[in-house]
């Protein structure tokens, strides 16, 4: 039994090796190509955080709810959809502790799909009192897709880089003998934090904010491709 083992181990190893000597031993180019678009981001991701402490106590947290509520409901935006809880907190250790009051403070997320209601929102909730709005994200909705063309268009690049190579010799490309995806993502030309920082800039009421995109992104794919020479 074990003489039998060790014969299909061999047969098995001499099989790979015949499969790569194939491989290799058959003319074909090697070539890597790239492509990119650049793309607006159509999901911005606010933080909103309310704090019955940054009112020095004057003002409940369901107060500010509201207010907040109303806000962006006057900006066209829909609360029940765009608008979700992300945590909520209290003193209320504290308040057995040292005996001061409880100060209640929540957490939301809020998404808009451009850079110009963004801003009204800011604007907005800095009018009525909530000030703590920070950028927290932007995201591409069909990112999926989008790589799956870019991906396409790569090979396609690909085999036209190898054409153009072969044919002044003689010879024409043949089949792919192998594709690799080596690099397919997303890259953001700016900072999260320094974003965050140019969109709290200037609240004041006279502040209108222009309707501008929001700075785009760039997603690539880049491919590696083996093609038969015929």
């Amino acid at each position: 039994m074990l003489r039998i083992t060790i014969f299909l181990i061999a047969l098995s190893i001499t099989g790979l090796h015949a499969q790569t000597k194939n491989f290799i031993d058959q003319p074909y180019l090697e070539t890597t190509a790239q492509v990119d678009t650049l793309v607006v981001p159509d999901k911005i991701y606010l933080s909103i955080y309310i704090s019955e402490k940054d009112t020095k106590d004057r003002t409940s947290v369901e107060e500010l709810e509201n207010r907040m509520e109303a806000k962006l409901k006057q900006l066209g935006i829909d609360t029940k959809k765009q608008l979700s809880l992300g945590s909520l907190s209290s003193n209320f250790k504290d308040y057995f502790l040292r005996k001061t009051g409880v100060l209640k403070s929540k957490y939301y997320s809020l998404l808009v799909y451009d850079a110009l209601t963004a801003g009204q929102v800011i604007q907005g909730l800095e009018s009525i009192g909530i000030a703590n709005v920070n950028f927290q994200k932007a995201e591409v909705s069909n990112l999926e897709e989008l790589k799956v063309m870019l991906r396409g268009k790569a090979v396609a690049k690909a085999a036209s880089h190898a054409k153009v190579m072969v044919e002044p010799i003689g010879q024409s490309v043949g089949k792919a003998l192998f594709i690799s995806d080596m690099n397919t993502g997303i890259t953001y030309g700016w900072r999260s934090q320094n974003r965050m920082q140019e969109m709290t800039v200037a609240k004041a009421d006279s502040f209108q904010p222009i309707d501008v995109d929001f700075q785009k992104v760039k997603v690539s794919s880049t491919v590696n491709v083996k093609f038969a020479i015929d």
